[in-house]
């Protein structure tokens, strides 16, 4: 890193940053951050060089009371500038790491950790090089900054060395309460409040500056890589499921064969696009350069890039593929590896049906509409699953798509399913009750053929209505046409 040398290694930090729009509003926890900060400074500590740090509040108010306070300046002298407002971190948004660190890191398979005051780690989510990320009070991210490392015992190891040698321990720069209770009183008023927020909706001059289109109608612009029509009454993105409607699905295909608490963000991420990813390549095809790609959660909009994005997490473990991470699977039958995308692509070119087939706790985590939307686009018809979240699998049949679940003591481990089979389910099966229970058909390479039964996780006669109408986008238009 520049002209020092430094050593890391498993659980040393590569990122700390201060963020949120919600642990950033507290002012106790903000202030606490900065006269740990002051404290810090007066006894000669500083930030390892190979640890990356930022702050981005939620609020302007954040930034004035604590540069009014004098806390700003000995922030910033331990690497804690402010780098923006809102949404960081916790999505993504970091930035790539020294060159350095990140090749010390790919070449020796560290586990190089973060630390955030964010809320959300999911796996993937912080950085695409950091494996393990930990959630803490802007207080406590001061000092695993100052630490280097996640390895510590606060209670017998010292976070550093002061100016003179001595030992620093998390002690000496732990503000008391009274401390914490004078600073508030002193800089913290409603007048902050006032004069940050007095004119919030005028914006920047760049803000002020954007052409303000007639008409009530969004005009589309195909030019745009951040917005574009959205597809779903579209018929090019029609996916069949089969070639024979008289089935959900018809010697369908695994598109993905995966494990236990798999999150919306392994189904779809929201951090950052690798150059080489299919979403980096069609954003590069648009003469996006990768500098400017930002992220998933910024290119939401734009169902080209949440398309290619879907299944794209670089920690999705795809069991058709076992020994790799990231966005692959394997086409069959030719048994070629390829990732998610492009298979989906080939198969849809073949009219074949997809499914997915997964463990306990499929969808957990953020709610995350795209990880519906994105399996919806991809020609996936069904889940087949030990267990749902409750509100992804809500969003599948929102969707159009299917969710199935093993019967309890089922799962695809005991039924031997190695991702080389086809799966059938007859439309007649299709239940006029809640939760009812159907039987689907697996074919093995060698055509021996096994039944085994599942639940249709339909709950009400709601959902049954929206999943037979193809999604609830399609129920509402159809309720429209009919009034």
């Amino acid at each position: 890193t520049g002209d020092e040398a430094v050593t890391i290694k498993d659980g040393s930090r590569g990122l700390a940053a201060i963020t949120s729009c919600t642990n950033t509003s507290n002012p106790m926890v903000m202030l606490g951050a900065g006269l740990m900060a002051q404290k810090a400074v007066a006894l000669g500590l500083r930030t390892p060089a190979y640890v990356k740090t930022s702050l981005t509040p939620g609020s302007q108010v954040v930034t004035e009371y604590l540069a009014k306070a004098g806390l700003l300046s000995d922030l910033e002298k331990l690497g804690f500038h402010v780098v923006g407002y809102g949404c960081c971190t916790c999505i993504g948004n970091s930035g790539p790491l020294a060159d350095p660190i990140a090749r010390a890191i790919d070449e020796h398979n560290l586990v190089v950790t973060s630390v955030l005051s964010g809320n959300r780690n999911f796996e993937g989510r912080i950085h695409p090089q950091i494996r393990a990320s930990y959630l803490a009070s802007p207080m406590l991210v001061v000092a695993y900054a100052l630490a280097g490392t996640v390895a510590m015992d606060w209670k017998t190891e010292p976070i550093g060395q002061g100016t003179y040698g001595e030992t620093v321990f998390l002690s000496d720069i732990w503000p008391t309460a009274a401390e914490l209770s004078a600073v508030v009183q002193a800089f913290l008023g409603p007048e902050l409040f006032r004069k940050i927020y007095s004119d919030v909706f005028s914006g920047p001059p760049s803000w002020q500056a954007l052409e303000i289109p007639d008409g009530e109608r969004y005009r589309w612009d195909e030019a745009s890589t951040y917005i574009q029509e959205p597809p779903f009454f579209s018929p090019d993105f029609e996916r069949a499921s089969s070639a024979d409607p008289a089935y959900v699905f018809y010697q369908a295909r695994i598109l993905a064969l995966l494990g236990d608490t798999v999150t919306t963000d392994h189904i779809s991420p929201a951090g950052s696009i690798a150059a080489t990813s299919p979403a980096g390549l069609y954003l590069q095809s648009r003469g996006v350069s990768p500098a400017d790609f930002n992220a998933y959660g910024a290119r939401r909009g734009n169902h080209h890039v949440m398309l290619r994005g879907t299944f794209a997490n670089s920690r999705l473990r795809n069991h058709l593929v076992p020994g790799i991470e990231g966005g692959f699977t394997k086409k069959m039958p030719e048994d070629v590896v390829m990732t998610i995308y492009d298979a989906a692509m080939a198969y849809a070119a073949e009219k074949t049906g997809l499914i997915i087939i997964a463990g306990k706790e499929y969808g957990t985590g953020s709610s995350r509409d795209w990880a519906a939307k994105g399996t919806h686009l991809l020609g996936v018809t069904a889940v087949l699953a030990e267990g749902f979240e409750r509100i992804h699998r809500s969003n599948l049949v929102g969707m159009g798509v299917l969710p199935l679940q093993f019967l309890p003591g089922m799962s695809w481990q005991s039924l031997g399913i190695k991702g080389d089979e086809t799966f059938t389910l007859e439309q007649p099966a299709l239940p006029r009750v809640p939760l009812a229970q159907t039987r689907v058909t697996m074919t093995r390479p060698d055509g021996n053929q096994y039944v085994f039964p599942v639940k249709i996780c339909l709950e009400n006669q709601v959902e049954i209505g929206y999943y037979q109408n193809g999604g609830i986008l399609q129920t509402v238009v159809k309720e429209m046409l009919t009034k």
